[in-house]
């Protein structure tokens, strides 16, 4: 008690009456009382005995000697110095929050500052708990105070960022009980000294940062957390979730957003980081052992993880499904909120994460990774149709490749999607009615959103692309009418509806009733997709007419009649624009006839004239 009094008083007397301290003084205070204290205290801290005390015979009770309780945090003498440093550093963060640009004057503060990083760091490293969340927070109280005051040099964030940096390399090797609360502290710290020293952040800062982050999440990934099996998420990617938000860069690093979405997109495929791959550098600076030790850290991993790296298969690489789905809109805020030219680039690697978060469902068809992703890939894939070339650069060989590929990965994942999930029956566990209202809900979106916002509004989609997506919704409309007469009727309801949402979404993407503004992309949609929908119009009613030839007097079933009338009540709705007709496959004079006649919006009924006339003589 009377040690720490005295700490108190003297770190209380130099904040009181520092200002009127000379820079003798100082000196005099700093180097005679506060560093020399530091180191011995610091000595006895770590040589002092951790034998457990018992307090002083006070008396008997039936028969029983009665002690003097002796707190479990103060029952050791090192418990007891650990206190001292803990009001140690207290004091030491109140001096640098209140005296800091002072202190710098002095002749030997570089010294002064060398000593006290060592100390933080070693106090981090091999201190107790408490001592450890000490350390941090006078790191956090020196780093918050100064910035916002322009007190800081780029040399001192650096320093900050190296101890922060060691620790973090250090943690696959850090076992101790309180390991995970400390990282947790160490990744606030790091958040917030980006967040308040962004200014003097250059590119190679940012992505010493990005390497620590990457550090961090690999040693997290440990296969003793059962936290995820359990409803939750482990604390430390608790801690990475909160601080990825914080690191999004400025104008000056507006470079660094594409291996921001590419470290981030690599949790999602499963993939190794390539700025882990490009900070290879920095980790070597570590010693053999370290190196060592995460070698053998990753190995182990490895075996943990299993071998498949896919993301079909594997999501994530050993990362919790929770984790994945807090991780997707965060991605996805940052991707939306990056400059046209660095979104231009990650773009198709976005989508191509996403695609593969979707696919969970047919594994885990109840599971929510797959609901997040799909509505998180509507606001992408929306976002990113509406986007105009100009705003994307003006290199627009690099624009129209990087399109490409976007254009590419969203037809990859619209068949993989729509084609092998949406409106079927997933799985043999009957879901709960509100499960299954909120499933169909979704897939209806999706579709809503394929067809309205990106087939009709797209502007530079290649046109074999746009053949791929047409035909994407002609294999979903196909199902009814591609099941024979016998199982149709055991269809589930939500799988027809889906069906006849995908033709009706065909019709209305030849319709020319639609905005002007948007018509030179619409006119060549519905070019690439009117001769798609006249055969499978021609396909729907020739099945009809033999399905009723087949069952004779029998009705035939209701999913089979009200496929054949939607066809024949959209046909009748149909109008088509001239370039629309002229698509048709349908001879030249009568193309010209139509013409001259301003017939042309009717076209394909007369495309459809043989198969109708057979359908006069069905019932």
């Amino acid at each position: 008690k009377v040690r720490n009094s005295a700490v108190r008083t003297l770190f209380q007397t130099l904040c009181t009456h520092g200002q009127k301290l000379s820079l003798s003084m100082w000196e005099d205070c700093l180097w005679i009382y506060v560093f020399p204290m530091l180191e011995h205290v610091s000595h006895l801290a770590s040589t002092s005995s951790k034998d457990e005390w018992h307090g002083k015979e006070l008396g008997t009770r039936a028969g029983k000697a009665v002690h003097m309780l002796i707190h479990h945090s103060r029952n050791t003498a090192q418990k007891q110095w650990d206190e001292t440093i803990v009001l140690l550093l207290g004091g030491i963060a109140r001096l640098l929050r209140s005296f800091f640009p002072l202190l710098q004057q002095l002749s030997k503060f570089s010294s002064g500052w060398a000593i006290l990083l060592a100390f933080l760091k070693n106090s981090i490293l091999n201190g107790s708990k408490e001592v450890a969340l000490a350390a941090i927070n006078c790191l956090q109280t020196f780093v918050s105070s100064n910035c916002p005051k322009g007190n800081l040099e780029s040399s001192f964030v650096k320093s900050v960022l190296d101890i922060y940096e060691l620790v973090l390399q250090t943690s696959p090797n850090y076992k101790s009980d309180s390991a995970d609360k400390v990282k947790q502290e160490v990744l606030r710290g790091l958040g917030d000294l980006y967040v308040q020293a962004q200014s003097l952040f250059n590119d190679d800062m940012y992505l010493r940062l990005m390497a620590v982050m990457h550090l961090m999440i690999k040693s997290s990934m440990n296969s003793s957390d059962y936290d995820s099996e359990l409803g939750s998420i482990p604390a430390v990617q608790r801690g990475i979730l909160e601080i990825i938000p914080m690191l999004r860069p400025t104008t000056m690093l507006s470079s660094m957003w594409s291996p921001l979405l590419l470290e981030l997109l690599c949790y999602l495929n499963g993939e190794e980081s390539p700025l882990h791959r490009n900070s290879k550098e920095i980790r070597e600076q570590n010693s053999d052992a370290l190196a060592n030790g995460t070698k053998r850290s990753s190995v182990e991993q490895g075996h943990i993880n299993g071998t498949g790296t896919k993301g079909d298969t594997v999501v994530g690489c050993g990362w919790g499904i929770l984790f994945i789905e807090k991780l997707v809109p965060i991605m996805v805020n940052l991707f939306l909120e990056a400059p046209p030219n660095e979104r231009c680039s990650a773009s198709p690697q976005v989508i191509q994460g996403l695609g593969r978060c979707m696919n969970t469902r047919r594994d885990n068809p109840r599971g929510t990774l797959w609901r997040v992703s799909a509505e998180c890939f509507n606001r992408v894939v929306t976002d990113e149709v509406r986007q105009e070339n100009a705003e994307c650069g003006s290199d627009m060989n690099s624009y129209r490749l990087s399109r490409a590929r976007f254009w590419k990965e969203v037809a990859d994942v619209y068949e993989t999607f729509l084609v092998g999930s949406c409106g079927r029956v997933l799985s043999s566990d009957v879901p709960s009615a509100d499960s299954a209202t909120a499933d169909e809900s979704l897939e209806m979106t999706v579709l809503t959103v394929f067809g309205d916002s990106v087939l009709k509004l797209q502007k530079e989609a290649p046109v074999e692309v746009l053949q791929r997506l047409v035909n994407c919704l002609d294999r979903c409309a196909s199902r009814t009418g591609s099941l024979p007469i016998q199982t149709v009727g055991l269809l589930p309801l939500h799988c027809s509806r889906f069906s006849l949402g995908c033709l009706q979404m065909m019709f209305s993407l030849c319709s020319c009733i639609l905005k002007t503004s948007s018509y030179p992309a619409v006119s060549e949609t519905s070019k690439v997709s009117i001769s798609i929908l006249t055969k499978r119009c021609e396909v729907i009613l020739g099945q009809f007419l033999a399905d009723e030839n087949d069952l004779g007097d029998r009705p035939l079933p209701s999913v089979r009649i009200e496929e054949t009338v939607c066809v024949l009540q959209e046909l009748a709705r149909l109008i088509l624009d001239i370039e629309t007709a002229n698509a048709l496959n349908i001879p030249l004079y009568l193309k010209d006839a139509l013409r001259e006649n301003q017939s042309h919006g009717r076209a394909h009924l007369l495309s459809l004239l043989p198969t109708f006339s057979e359908l006069v003589v069905s019932r």
